[in-house]
């Protein structure tokens, strides 16, 4: 029983139980006001449970995503009015980041947990756009542990056919429409185009070498995924020769996959950790932080740029 039934059982019990009907001729309207209090006060206890009002904004939310939690809590530190939220076990996080809308979450690693948690995220959040950033490891050899790749296609590296010849790369039948997947997809041509802008204002952290310290670079390129950690540099020429891959990684093309098939805008930033050799277990654990930190910095200098570009773009609307 609801705590409004209960209320109205005993306000009813307390004022019949204080009318004398023969004493008091008054005391059938004094009954007929209970009555229709009674039925008023459950009328509305029969309605649907009472919930939270959240105010509704009708500024889209941008996503980001990244495969481990160090690289999701870099921007996570950058939040202001965060709330959060679990879905299925899987942590998300909403709030300003340089006053955009977004929500973030990591996924863990492989396709099929970046897949499984961008779909949560796409069905409870209903992003426009969606980034991915992280590390990856460099398979084009002029890339540096710190230097970034903005994708401007992704591939999955390990999808299609094997024959005697070897893989022969091949996108599989969209669900949604019947239609053949690409091979490579294309990131988002605004994000694509922020990124670039994002690149030349952003202050990377610097690389010691031996001879001093390296500033990173940014390219654009592209980023092919799989799932397997590459320590191979006979897997690297076959990546760059067949794909003509830049970087290698585990999540990229399947979050790329799910936003075409679904409509979304999207772009992978990877900043490198390693060069996918057989040196690159060290590598990653030498660079991983300070790679994780480079690509973090990006996508908040981007992220700027779209909250920039959101309120000049209704401007111009509200103009024609």
């Amino acid at each position: 029983m609801s705590i409004k039934n209960v209320e109205v059982r005993v306000l009813s019990l307390a004022v019949l139980s204080s009318v004398d009907l023969e004493k008091n001729p008054m005391s059938y309207s004094k009954i007929a006001a209970v009555v229709c209090i009674s039925v008023i006060l459950l009328l509305s206890s029969c309605s649907s449970p009472i919930q939270e009002t959240r105010q509704v904004s009708s500024e889209p939310i941008t996503a980001i995503l990244g495969a481990f939690e160090r690289e999701i809590t870099l921007l996570e530190d950058e939040l202001t009015d965060t709330q959060e939220q679990r879905i299925e076990g899987i942590r998300f996080v909403s709030g300003k980041l340089s006053g955009k809308r977004v929500v973030i979450a990591f996924t863990g690693i492989g396709k099929v947990n970046a897949a499984m948690t961008t779909t949560l995220l796409i069905e409870h959040f209903k992003p426009d756009k969606i980034i991915f950033t992280g590390i990856a490891g460099a398979v084009n050899q002029q890339l540096q542990p710190g230097d970034i790749v903005i994708a401007e296609k992704t591939a999955h590296h390990d999808m299609g056919t094997i024959w005697p010849e070897g893989l022969f790369h091949k996108g599989v039948k969209n669900r949604l429409d019947g239609w053949e997947n690409p091979v490579f997809f294309d990131a988002d041509e605004r994000l694509l185009r922020l990124a670039e802008r994002a690149a030349g204002q952003v202050e990377l952290s610097s690389i010691q070498i031996i001879s001093g310290q390296r500033t990173p670079k940014v390219v654009k390129g592209i980023v092919v995924t799989g799932d397997a950690f590459i320590a191979s540099t006979d897997k690297c020429i076959e990546l760059r020769k067949k794909l003509g891959a830049d970087a290698v990684e585990m999540e990229g093309a399947a979050v790329a996959q799910l936003c075409y098939q679904r409509g979304i805008g999207y772009l992978v930033i990877r900043s490198i950790s390693d060069n996918a050799d057989e040196g690159a277990v060290l590598d990653k654990q030498t660079f991983y932080i300070m790679a994780a930190k480079n690509s973090s910095s990006l996508v908040i200098e981007l992220v700027g740029l779209l909250a920039t570009e959101l309120p000049a773009k209704k401007s111009e609307e509200s103009k024609s």
